[in-house]
């Protein structure tokens, strides 16, 4: 189905929703809301239509270092798929290199992709590890993720302070709890 007719059906669903939760969608005001809030929604899940291993694999390049690498703090935006309201927050990826390295760039575009999609927190940080260790010759992938939940704040128990930390490692990170507290340690030393 091409872009503009499903953006089109996602439009017409959204006027049905205006009309039953008791508002006029042609009203002023409103009569855009349906196709801008559709083509928001189509943007906001575009992982649905990318690959992250092709992703990552795009920027793969020899390397012959064997220490950690870590991005950190790559910002992310995703709905949950209990609600459908956002939740949002920073993932850090780190993994030691085995013969090839990543382009940075490529990390954070994996995050985007599978938080672009209806997640729930825990399977995002493991479809991140995950793409990772599959696309790249590693000794052990670590990804942390630490996000705060529309639907915790502003419906149900209504916590406006919460967040949710999750973790996924392989490798040698499932291990070696040295490395785990060397990655967490180096997420917060501002050297």
């Amino acid at each position: 189905m091409e872009q503009e007719q499903v953006i089109a059906e996602i439009a017409s669903h959204y006027e049905s929703i205006i009309r039953l939760l008791g508002d006029n969608p042609a009203r002023p005001g409103l009569e855009k809301t349906p196709v801008r809030a559709a083509k928001a929604l189509y943007y906001a899940t575009q992982g649905y239509r990318q690959d992250a291993a092709e992703i990552m694999k795009s920027a793969i390049f020899d390397y012959a270092g064997s220490r950690m690498v870590i991005v950190k703090d790559i910002e992310f935006y995703s709905f949950c798929e209990h609600h459908i309201l956002p939740f949002f927050g920073k993932v850090s990826v780190g993994y030691i290199p085995d013969g090839e390295m990543v382009g940075l760039s490529k990390l954070a575009r994996v995050v985007n992709v599978h938080a672009r999609r209806l997640q729930v927190q825990e399977r995002l940080t493991a479809e991140i590890c995950a793409t990772v260790d599959s696309s790249l010759k590693n000794k052990g992938v670590i990804v942390a993720c630490n996000a705060q939940h529309l639907c915790m704040k502003m419906r149900g128990v209504e916590k406006q302070e919460s967040s949710t930390t999750s973790i996924e490692y392989t490798g040698q990170f499932a291990y070696n709890p040295a490395l785990r507290e060397e990655f967490f340690r180096l997420l917060t030393d501002v050297r």
